[in-house]
């Protein structure tokens, strides 16, 4: 239907500056449609890929489905650096775990217990290989933790049942 303008390539950075400021202003479908325009012309621009992986985890609240969760996995995948693949992979996760708390429907929290587990995973991944002075997998480990131990219970504690009284 139409054929898309390429962007320039001179103009990424103000671009990924304007991405990051549609994403501060919750407007992730902006912030993912410049993402997709840097793409187009650096595919493997480091940047435009975790700007556009976030905006789209931005979006879970609204628009969680497979589809979307799948893509941002896609993402963390073309990761160059093994620490941001973690690290990113985690955040999906979390960020996951708390749309579905969001919905507040039946069983919401056993669902989100095993997406913050998965995200403390891969937190634990990112952390074990973190650069210098870089604690932000431990961040977030301790947010998933902390969100989790504010839950409630995922599988109640049955009472002990009481013994049979005979006459």
């Amino acid at each position: 239907m139409f054929t898309l303008k390429p962007l320039s390539k001179d103009a990424i950075p103000s671009a990924l500056a304007k991405a990051e400021r549609y994403r501060l202003l919750n407007e992730p479908g902006e912030a993912e449609s410049i993402c997709l325009d840097v793409l187009q012309v650096d595919p493997d621009n480091q940047d435009a890929l975790i700007t556009l992986l976030l905006a789209l985890t931005d979006q879970f609240p609204h628009e969680s489905s497979s589809r979307v969760i799948g893509r941002a996995v896609e993402l963390a995948a073309r990761l160059k650096e093994e620490y941001d693949r973690a690290y990113y992979s985690g955040i999906i996760r979390e960020r996951r775990a708390k749309a579905v708390l969001h919905h507040e429907r039946y069983g919401a929290a056993a669902a989100a217990v095993e997406w913050l587990r998965e995200a403390m995973t891969f937190f634990e991944r990112a952390e074990a290989i973190s650069p210098a002075r870089n604690d932000d997998a431990v961040l977030r480990w301790n947010a998933c933790a902390r969100l989790m131990m504010s839950l409630p219970e995922t599988v109640p504690e049955l009472p002990q049942p009481e013994p049979l009284q005979l006459e």
